[in-house]
């Protein structure tokens, strides 16, 4: 009889841990539900981000997807594995969470470990208290004037790359466009932001440029810590293994030391970005389009509500600490807004039809007080290396053009399968 009931407790116990597991997993499965919100059936371990964890789609491709299937929703409830997201998509709720009721959406809700990841503490990844304090004193650093002072700084490196595709047009041969524009961009942060000449666009074994690829380079190790790092906080903070290797970490930390040193020891100013942060260290009290809506390299842009809050016109309450994505791909490829959205169509941005579009529906630097910072200097580069182009070539598809394009669903930012590869003829 003892027997007996030792064996039935034993299955009782087995049965209420079981229970208990499977609770976990799926017991946030009626989230969205009760208060209202479509969205997708979730599965089982995965929420609605399967695909996405075994790289079969990249993350603009499988958010867009999810919408879809619920046109006109202003709001898609979804879930990264078991935790509860919001997507964001009318344009009137998206400037709310940006910029009207920004205070209540200031952080970015991205975990961050800086004991293991000491790059990560910057302006994009840092919580509300230490942004507020860091955004004033680096915003002048990226004001008009500040920009004339570094553009011939820009224009150097763009003279360089206009060179250097002068010499690859010669050989006749289809250019990878993508990998001339990353170096191109490379030498542009290095003179700019890191005051050094790196010569990544004439020297193929550039150090910067292969710490560069490094950044962006996922492989599955990275793959599965970035996994980890944001289902498992704790657990990636345990391990204590960066996503980022150590060696592209310490080559970045040191070589703006060694800047920083040299030009602090020898009083020497180029005018560039080193130089103004030179100026906020010595002197903190003195600081207090186009393709970008087709292919915008954030395909996402994340938020994390500090306090319950209501949606407007809508009876949607979400908790404090509630994560909420704008899925900017699906933004920029509605048809509501952007007819035929695959067609590459400059006109769209004409001043006339920009106005009559909701100021909510171009998010490739995001908006508000946490938009991107950089987004005067990344477009000042822009411009000038496409006039560098078109001016000097005419730019055809070939053969090795990838159509249609595909992102790589490895890539956390957009970035296309195979590269970018087109013809490129002098212009008589």
């Amino acid at each position: 009889m003892i027997g007996v009931l030792g064996t039935v407790e034993m299955l009782c116990a087995l049965a209420a841990i079981l229970t208990g597991i499977w609770y976990y997993l799926v017991g946030n499965y009626g989230f969205w539900k009760e208060r209202g919100v479509p969205g997708p059936e979730p599965r089982l371990l995965f929420g609605n981000i399967k695909d996405i964890m075994l790289v079969r789609d990249s993350f603009g491709e499988s958010l867009k997807k999810m919408c879809d299937q619920f046109p006109g929703a202003p709001l898609v409830g979804i879930y990264a594995r078991r935790t509860p997201v919001l997507l964001v998509r009318d344009p009137e709720l998206v400037k709310d969470v940006m910029i009207k009721d920004f205070s209540t959406f200031s952080e970015r809700g991205n975990p961050m470990h800086e004991k293991i990841e000491p790059l990560a503490a910057h302006l994009f990844n840092l919580e509300t208290k230490r942004w507020r304090s860091l955004r004033p004193k680096l915003s002048p650093l990226f004001t008009t004037g500040k920009m004339k002072h570094m553009f011939a700084l820009i224009l150097e490196c763009a003279d360089y790359f206009e060179k250097y595709i002068h010499i690859l047009a010669e050989k006749g041969e289809p250019i990878d466009c993508r990998e001339i524009t990353a170096k191109f961009t490379t030498d542009v942060i290095g003179s700019c932001a890191f005051g050094l000449q790196m010569n990544a666009i004439g020297d193929e074994d550039s150090e910067f440029r292969k710490m560069g690829r490094k950044v962006f380079e996922v492989s599955l190790k990275a793959r599965i810590l970035q996994i980890m790092r944001m289902a498992a906080p704790w657990l990636y903070e345990l391990i204590g293994i960066s996503a980022l290797p150590l060696d592209v970490q310490q080559f970045f930390m040191s070589s703006m030391k060694e800047t920083i040193d040299y030009r602090m020891k020898n009083d020497f100013r180029r005018g560039d970005l080193v130089d103004m942060l030179i100026e906020i260290k010595n002197n903190p009290e003195k600081l207090d389009f186009e393709t970008l809506r087709l292919r915008p390299p954030v395909v996402f842009h994340m938020r994390k509500a500090v306090t319950d809050y209501t949606f407007r016109g809508t009876n949607v309450t979400i908790p404090k600490g509630q994560r909420v994505w704008i899925p900017v791909w699906d933004i920029h490829q509605n048809p509501e807004y952007y007819p035929k959205p695959e067609v590459f169509d400059p006109e769209r941005f004409t001043d006339d039809m920009r106005q009559a579009r909701h100021p909510m529906t171009y998010l490739p630097f995001g908006d508000g007080p946490r938009n991107c910072i950089g987004a005067r200097f990344a477009v000042y580069q822009t411009k000038l290396g496409l006039i560098k182009v078109l001016s000097n070539f005419k730019v055809d598809v070939c053969d090795k053009t990838h159509i249609p394009y595909k992102p790589d669903p490895k890539s956390f930012l957009l970035a296309p399968i195979g590269g970018v590869y087109l013809q490129f003829s002098k212009v008589n």
